[in-house]
């Protein structure tokens, strides 16, 4: 798959605010300081298509890139910064769940989680309310160059026993490090899966009839 063409489109406070839904979108999501927008850049292959930031919750609004003309990449703001306005923060929030629940070509949520950390409340927080509103969404554990393969596994697995009262079927998990470029060949393969299956189904999608052409003109 070609990422070398990915360019910034647009930032988007709110639904409203989103691009035309011509392009099948994956939206990548996670607490602040989880590395999502160094796992962006080596999903790309650019440096600085994502901001990395030393300051966690840089991103504030929902910003969309579109990748070789065939998808979008959606980067949402890092959820559980305190240093964020409350304000902002509420109306960040209710960006980003209406665009999840409401969004008619988002295809799926790359779910980040920290791999060096246990189960973490504000994860679990999201990742049910996922869930609850029937957003397919794939685990991605990041920094897992931080940590040994042992505690990864681990808390990998404490994960998936918590997900298990909630999921009748676990969702995929991509354990990822941007340091050692892991995992790139693994989200790609997801995306690249979606995209062939949309074009598939259009191509065994009948042609409108001619009455059908008739009707709507």
């Amino acid at each position: 798959m070609n990422t070398s063409t990915a360019v910034f489109l647009r930032s988007a406070p709110d639904l409203e605010s989103c691009p035309d839904d011509d392009l099948l979108e994956f939206a990548f999501a996670g607490r602040s300081n989880v590395g999502k927008s160094s796992l962006l850049n080596m999903l790309v292959g650019k440096r600085d298509l994502a901001k990395v930031s030393a300051t966690p919750g840089h991103t504030k609004h929902l910003n969309f890139f579109n990748i070789d003309r065939r998808w979008r990449l959606v980067d949402l703001p890092g959820y559980g910064f305190a240093e964020v306005a409350r304000k902002d923060k509420a109306r960040f929030n209710q960006g980003v769940s209406d665009y999840l629940v409401n969004r008619t070509n988002l295809v799926c949520v790359f779910a980040l989680v920290d791999s060096t950390l246990p189960p973490q409340k504000i994860d679990l927080e999201f990742l049910e309310w996922l869930v609850d509103n029937e957003v397919p969404f794939v685990l991605v554990f990041t920094k897992t160059d931080k940590v040994s393969a042992t505690k990864v596994q681990t808390n990998i697995a404490a994960l998936k026993e918590r997900l298990s009262q909630w999921c009748e079927k676990l969702p995929e998990i991509i354990t990822c490090s941007s340091v050692e470029r892991r995992g790139r060949k693994e989200l790609l393969e997801v995306i690249e899966q979606a995209l062939k299956a949309d074009l598939a189904q259009a191509e065994d999608e009948p042609e409108p009839t001619s009455a059908e052409t008739t009707e709507r003109d």
